[in-house]
């Protein structure tokens, strides 16, 4: 497909340039390097690391992963070999630095959090992604941190040797109201919100062995299924923040019109995981070019304008 250079789908947010708003969500390719400069390569606008501890974590036994053409469920626990790879995958990347590199970190304490991110920032990654959020544990606590001053902790403790780099807090859906955990991120010093991690803990059983499929049991939901929840929660955080903190929309995308549904609720990039599976890394571009072509036909010049649209329209009925 030839590009309309008239349509702009770049945008520069906390003084990050992204050529497009699709973006690698963490846990999907996100371990090497050379991965990351793949998925730069097919098309994405930015790529995440997969979460990044600071000593190394064993995940849960296999079976980790069960998928569906409606939603995947996995208790991969979220292993990884610890800071000292970390820094030389990040520091190899960065060498070249083809796309914007979100460096997603994680851990049990705000001390393991801060541990992990001043071994990553001197290398300079674009944003930091603290990951607060995921259900994917043994034990699969639907959330490592809850309540504001647990947050506002682990938020403090990174911020203060994240060297100037943009952070990102990645919330769980699974919370009563979504869009106070979101403002209180931002008044902790979040300088913007991913929405949202996978959802659960949920469960599948096998009918044969009447056992959960899971060698955790439980694990996180993503995929197509769970994108009208991230819809809603992305919609829910930018009225709580009025518009004003920028928001990685994930949950379910896997094609443009999704992409420009999760905008409209008011995301300003998008994140891409389950649907690799489905659309292998062509995905990136292909869903680049369905926005493209769809904000070409709606006489839309700049992807920018689609992020928030809804509350816009909403609010013109409203005075109407």
């Amino acid at each position: 497909m030839s590009y309309d250079l008239a349509m702009n789908l770049s945008q520069t947010i906390l003084g990050v340039s992204f050529k497009n708003p699709t973006v690698l969500a963490a846990g999907m390719m996100g371990i090497t390097a050379s991965g990351w400069k793949l998925v730069g390569s097919k098309g994405a606008g930015a790529v995440t690391t997969k979460s990044m501890w600071a000593k190394e974590h064993v995940g849960n036994p296999n079976p980790v992963v069960i998928s569906t053409p409606d939603w995947t469920l996995n208790a991969v626990g979220l292993p990884y070999a610890g800071k000292e790879v970390a820094v030389e995958e990040v520091g190899a990347y960065m060498a070249e630095h083809p796309v914007p590199l979100i460096a997603n970190v994680v851990g049990l304490t705000p001390e393991d959090f801060a541990e992990i991110t001043a071994a990553v920032a001197p290398l300079r990654p674009d944003l930091f992604e603290v990951n607060i959020s995921s259900p994917t544990f043994l034990k699969l606590r639907g959330s490592f941190f809850e309540g504001a001053d647990d947050i506002g902790a682990v938020l403090k403790a990174v911020k203060k040797v994240a060297a100037g780099i943009p952070v990102f807090i990645k919330l769980s859906p699974n919370v009563a109201n979504i869009g106070e955990v979101a403002k209180a991120c931002v008044a902790a010093g979040a300088d913007g919100i991913t929405a949202i991690n996978t959802v659960g803990p949920a469960m599948a059983i096998d009918l044969r062995s009447r056992m959960p499929i899971l060698a955790a049991h439980r694990g996180g939901v993503s995929g197509r299924g769970i994108k009208p929840i991230a819809v809603r929660c992305v919609a829910d955080i930018y009225t709580a923040t009025e518009g004003k903190t920028p928001i990685i929309g994930v949950g379910g995308i896997s094609t443009g019109e999704d992409a420009l549904e999760m905008m409209l609720a008011g995301a300003s990039l998008v994140g891409i995981g389950t649907a690799i599976a489905e659309r292998d890394l062509e995905v990136f571009r292909l869903i680049s070019e369905e926005m493209h072509a769809w904000c070409g036909k709606e006489g839309i010049a700049d992807i920018s304008e689609m992020t928030g649209g809804m509350h816009r329209e909403i609010a013109a009925h409203v005075s109407i």
